[in-house]
């Protein structure tokens, strides 16, 4: 998030408007409802940690215990626990590709 002068942005009749509520403090202007995204819809970040859930899931379900699985994808011992039980309950759901 970068911050802008309201003088650069507002004209002047809405700056002197807005200077009734605040001055001289930062203030947040949430996005419309409709211009908002979901947490890693921008980017393929959602899919990515996806697609590394199912690869852990697979590798304990080839017998690879958690202490291993930590070491190997550099998570906590209750991370990898925490994606085996959510891999486990959902099975049947898919990564997007």
């Amino acid at each position: 998030m970068s911050y802008a002068n309201a003088r650069d942005i507002f004209p002047e009749e809405i700056l002197e408007l807005i200077q009734n509520y605040v001055e001289g403090e930062y203030i947040y202007i949430p996005k419309k409802a409709g211009n908002k995204f979901g947490w890693g819809e921008l980017t393929n970040s959602k899919n990515e940690l996806c697609n590394r859930n199912e690869h852990i899931y697979e590798d304990h379900l080839n017998g690879e215990n958690i202490q291993s699985l930590s070491k190997k994808y550099y998570l906590s011992t209750k991370t990898i626990q925490r994606i085996i039980l959510e891999k486990r309950k959902n099975d049947n759901e898919k990564c997007a590709t």
